[in-house]
């Protein structure tokens, strides 16, 4: 039982861990000028250790002292966590625009700013910043993939080997229990590590007195979390090398078959490593060949492409569209969404227990329960407005003497400048420059605050003013139904979990179970939780309108397109579940297809 609670700790911790990082993703894009695409593909780079590794857990099984292998994987996952906080320490104070340190940063008629001049200094270490950036994180992840290798197939194992029969399952249930907490406490950590200044060990707590936390420029204390799963890691990894090899069993009847898992079905105790990876291709070639097997596993990738997207860019895509913190953000995923994925999970292990659903029953329960969550989607495509109106972006000046017209073409503004600003006419200007407003004046109860941009060239009517922010939209009430909806959906989705899971037990024979979820678990991270994640930021890219620029090169994103954006980022999600659903429509039919065959070849004495 102490093993049950250690083992549950550690992979709270490792949830916590990854439920973190993926919560702060948007603000180390925004920190690092990171794109969709490259922040994605970070996210999912300790796939790719992990399933190249994986296929060795099931040669190793319980050759090795499992207790410490996994305390080793747990402490190259803290040094992973380590790894990933380097770039604050590394890299230069964040700078942001601001007329208060930064007069480039409003209109200045009579000086001739260089932008190659400010490109040599300050832009080009950003650039060697994000350099540094992508090699770290890189880095990390890859190490994280390999420290959580033997974390769940190895204890599981450990436990089952040594708990009575009838305990096993119990331990397994409160094993799971106690880690399902990790991604929601990671989500609220999350939450309140971004309401913190980034830079608040170099500046002190008043770092923030200039900007607010719906700020576009806002960067949160994304490092401060990593320091306390670093922390949780180590702490939890410790216990486990004070575990013994083995120990004494808490039923004598448990047999050899307990010892089985992951490898018994496919080698010999003593067949050598060598003669181990000849025989894994043709096992792996004969699972395959199940048509069953396939389709669930394919329709389960489908599955898990839609939780990688959502896990991802979910934050990011409630912050553009509805003009919410990415605190915020973070605090209604780990507070609604994450606690309403746990419940559906655990209602579905109920109605597979309660109702015993056969091979027949699953596909038609999962089909009916995946269409209704993909319904509920529908709605969501609707529940947005278009980006507001911006100068230069997607409003323009009227054109003089059949030129563009800019107004701040005196201004020098400089190309790299963001400070979004909101005139007087309704429309955005992506600084005070690009305003044209030549002055400013403080807000009287806190001077560390700029109240007014005055004097805009760029803004027509009586008041040529603009106000430090951005323009609102009329999004933001929809805020929470979307947040309920998308839970809502998730719960129905989640019903169906344990039901495919044990699917995929009673499709196979019963001596290959073990070799068919390992290479369940390679093929969703291969086909799913790999690609997926770049995937999505692909899609969330390529509705851009207007990208940052450092040195002249392409940095994160400063406006999208909101309607492209929805409907990308929801379109690519409906896509996977449509596309799952098909593929168990398929599975059903070839289910019943294999029943009747078999009537039909059953002796008559025997119907």
């Amino acid at each position: 039982m102490l093993f049950v609670l250690c083992h549950g700790l550690l992979q709270f911790s490792q949830l916590l861990y990854s439920a973190y990082f993926k919560s702060t993703i948007t603000t180390i894009e925004r920190r690092y000028g990171l794109s969709s695409y490259s922040s994605g593909t970070i996210s999912s780079l300790n796939e790719i250790s992990n399933s190249v590794l994986i296929v060795f857990v099931s040669y190793f099984g319980n050759r090795v002292h499992r207790p410490r292998v996994i305390g080793i994987g747990g402490l190259l996952m803290a040094i992973s966590a380590m790894i990933l906080t380097l770039p604050h320490f590394l890299s230069q104070p964040y700078e942001f625009d601001s007329v208060l340190h930064n007069r480039h940063d409003i209109c200045n008629l009579h000086q001739n700013s260089s932008d190659s001049e400010s490109c040599g200094r300050d832009e080009s270490r950003r650039l060697t910043d994000t350099n540094n950036v992508w090699l770290l994180m890189a880095s990390a992840q890859l190490l994280f993939g390999v420290g959580s290798v033997p974390i769940q197939p190895f204890g599981i194992s450990y436990i089952d080997d040594f708990a009575g029969p009838a305990n096993s399952p119990l331990y397994i249930a409160i094993l799971f229990a106690v880690s399902v907490f990790g991604p929601v406490i990671g989500y609220l950590l999350g939450s309140v590590m971004l309401r913190i200044y980034v830079d608040v060990d170099r500046l002190g707590l008043g770092a923030d007195l200039e900007l607010r936390h719906s700020d576009p420029r806002w960067v949160g204390a994304w490092w401060m979390g990593l320091l306390i799963t670093t922390g949780c890691l180590v702490l939890t990894s410790i216990p486990y090398f004070f575990f013994p090899r083995s120990m004494p069993s808490e039923d004598s009847v448990i047999g050899s078959e307990s010892e089985s898992d992951m490898n018994d079905d496919f080698k010999k105790p003593d067949i050598s490593l060598l003669d181990f990876l000849k025989m894994f291709p043709r096992m792996f070639i004969h699972l395959l060949l199940s048509p069953l097997f396939l389709m669930l596993v394919l329709a389960q990738c489908c599955f898990s492409s839609v939780i990688a997207g959502l896990s991802t860019f979910l934050n990011k895509f409630l912050e553009r569209q509805y003009s919410t913190s990415a605190a915020y953000s973070s605090l209604l995923i780990g507070a609604v969404t994450l606690p309403s994925v746990a419940v559906g999970m655990l209602v579905g292990g109920v109605i597979m227990k309660r109702t015993g659903l056969s091979l027949k029953t699953i596909p038609r329960f999962s089909t009916v329960m995946l269409t209704i969550s993909t319904l509920l989607c529908v709605p969501l495509f609707f529940m947005g407005c278009p980006t507001q109106k911006v100068s230069e972006v997607n409003h323009y000046q009227v054109r003089q003497h059949g030129s563009p017209y800019k107004c701040y073409s005196d201004c020098s503004c400089p190309d790299s400048a963001f400070n979004p600003v909101c005139g007087s006419d309704g429309i955005e200007y992506i600084s005070p420059c690009h305003a044209g407003c030549t002055n400013f004046t403080k807000d009287p109860n806190n001077t560390h605050r700029v109240q007014l941009y005055t004097n805009c060239r760029c803004i027509s009517g009586s008041q040529s003013n603009a106000r430090p922010a951005p323009c609102p939209n009329s999004c933001p009430h929809l805020l929470l139904p979307v947040i309920l909806v998308i839970s809502l959906a998730s719960l129905i989705a989640c019903l169906t979990h344990n039901p495919m899971y044990m699917m995929v037990l009673r499709s196979v024979p019963s001596e290959e179970k073990s070799f068919a979820i390992g290479i369940q678990f390679l093929l969703m991270r291969v086909l799913a939780w790999l690609p997926a994640p770049a995937l999505y930021g692909m899609a969330i890219d390529s509705s851009c309108i207007s990208w940052k620029r450092v040195c002249g090169k392409k940095s994160s994103c400063g406006y999208y397109d909101n309607n492209s954006l929805r409907n990308r980022y929801l379109g690519l999600q409906v896509g996977y579940k449509v596309a799952g659903i098909v593929l168990l429509m398929m599975l059903g039919w070839k289910v019943h297809r294999t029943q009747e065959y078999s009537l039909e070849k059953r002796p008559e004495g025997l119907l």
